[in-house]
């Protein structure tokens, strides 16, 4: 077992990035130190956890010494962007080393947002290939671990940015979600981590455009206020206007909730240890007053799980098989690992199937719906089991690697497709000390709900720290 992590007496302290944001305004620190500090805690926790995608020191320091000035309420405060989303003059590589790398023209509309916040990226982090995997274990570019434990997976597809937030290299770092991946790694380093509803920030055309729009960005943090900053800020540069704004959510709510428990996915019982930990979570609702009740099954078909690999196999195929024309003439696609060439094969082979399974999952969203008119809340462990080491969900064995992903993320998908909120908090630790994530998930719209429901348990029961 390896403990890494970079917290130190530098200028990022233990700041959150609302409290280092403040220390910017007020002049306790520079920009400079800020990103200096940032730098430097990357270069020395890296080499052993692995989530640097490119490094962006140079227009780090630009930016910080006012040479490309930057507005916001987190002006300077350094963080990463996953490497999957484009940032001008940087290559975008998606997990992969199946091409040759080129630098994007242009900001990605997220990316637009991100920075408009006046967050200031050191670097791109890495994740699974296409994000495909829940754990970042690509065959040349190396695993991603975790560093709480080395020996362990540091959860995907937002791996790097987890491992970094986790570790004390920035204090908030960009994610993105298409079947867990923002909640996957917060749950798998003691992290938060919000999946926003269906729309609430901008994607990429091609995202959009997608038969079933199961992506959504975020970003992981070590503190509820941290992400309830970022998507108050992120409001205020852009807001779907089909949707309540979110708003500046501050602390608790007073509303006494109804929530309902599962410890059941649609084909699994959680762990021993996971369900134990989850009861736990659901007596501290209880002892803060709120209604709990335990339900046996979920809201879902038991078709569910068919048709979401088939979907995520079609989304597969199709960067495979635009992949020379999207990514250019050196695509490679024997470069590919073996779960990306497999979620391709399944889906070619079954591709008559995919039209039932779409409708299918587009109608899930009419039982969840019903289901949130009996509760407010729903409280699910994040993953149905604890943690993998490193290895457990390499991509080998293609057959092997995707029965063993379907367990252990059994709870996450669901919000993907119904596009319903959902957060990840670092409320357990297994026996061995790793972080155990608890997901609560809410009805369209209801961040602010969430949030406030955060910043009650952070209360009652804080986060254990990497660095105590």
């Amino acid at each position: 077992m390896q403990h890494v992590h970079a917290f130190g007496d530098d200028a990022l302290g233990d700041l959150d990035a609302v409290g280092l944001a403040d220390a910017i305004r007020t002049g306790r620190i520079s920009r400079s130190e800020a990103v200096e500090a940032a730098i430097a805690r990357t270069e020395a926790v890296d080499p052993v956890l692995n989530g640097l995608a490119y490094a962006a020191f140079r227009q780090a320091r630009e930016v910080a010494e006012g040479k490309a000035g930057t507005r916001g309420f987190f002006a300077g405060v350094p963080t990463f962007l996953k490497d999957n989303v484009d940032i001008a003059g940087q290559p975008t590589m998606h997990g992969t080393d199946a091409w040759t790398p080129w630098n994007a023209t242009s900001d990605s509309e997220f990316t637009e947002l991100f920075l408009a916040t006046g967050l200031a990226p050191v670097g791109k982090t890495q994740l699974s290939e296409f994000g495909f995997s829940a754990s970042a274990e690509h065959p040349r570019l190396g695993p991603v671990r975790n560093p709480w434990n080395t020996d362990y997976s540091a959860g995907a597809s937002s791996s790097g940015s987890g491992a970094f937030v986790a570790a004390g290299v920035v204090p908030i770092a960009h994610a993105n979600d298409g079947g867990g991946s923002i909640r996957i790694p917060a749950a798998c380093n003691g992290l938060v981590g919000l999946k926003p509803t269906r729309g609430r920030l901008p994607l990429d055309a091609m995202l959009r455009r997608m038969p079933v729009a199961i992506v959504a960005n975020g970003v992981v943090t070590r503190s509820v206020r941290d992400t309830a900053a970022f998507y108050r800020e992120a409001e205020r540069v852009w807001r779907n206007p089909k949707l309540a704004p979110i708003g500046d959510v501050a602390g608790p709510g007073k509303q006494r909730l109804r929530i309902a428990v599962l410890t059941r996915s649609v084909q699994r019982e959680c762990s021993p240890q996971v369900r134990e930990l989850t009861l736990k979570s659901a007596g501290l609702l209880e002892e803060l007053g709120h209604r709990v009740e335990y339900v046996d099954q979920p809201p879902v078909p038991a078709s569910f799980v068919d048709d979401f690999v088939l979907y995520w196999g079609f989304l597969a195929l199709a960067q495979v098989r635009a992949g020379r024309r999207v990514f250019g003439a050196t695509f490679d696609r024997s470069r590919l690992d073996s779960l990306t060439l497999g979620l391709e094969r399944h889906s070619a082979r079954n591709m008559h199937r995919l039209p039932l399974a779409i409708m299918r999952l587009r109608r899930i969203r009419r039982r969840t719906a019903k289901f949130f008119g009996t509760y407010d809340v729903v409280l699910t462990p994040t993953l149905a089991d604890e943690t993998p080491r490193i290895g457990y969900l390499a991509p080998t064995d293609y057959r092997q690697v995707i029965d063993r992903l379907i367990d252990w993320v059994s709870f996450t998908p669901l919000q993907n497709v119904t596009g319903e909120p959902a957060i990840s908090l670092p409320l357990a630790q297994s026996a061995d000390g790793m972080p155990v994530g608890m997901m609560f998930s809410a009805d369209f719209g209801q961040e602010a709900l969430l949030l406030q429901l955060g910043y009650e348990l952070e209360e009652a029961r804080p986060w254990a720290r990497i660095d105590a």
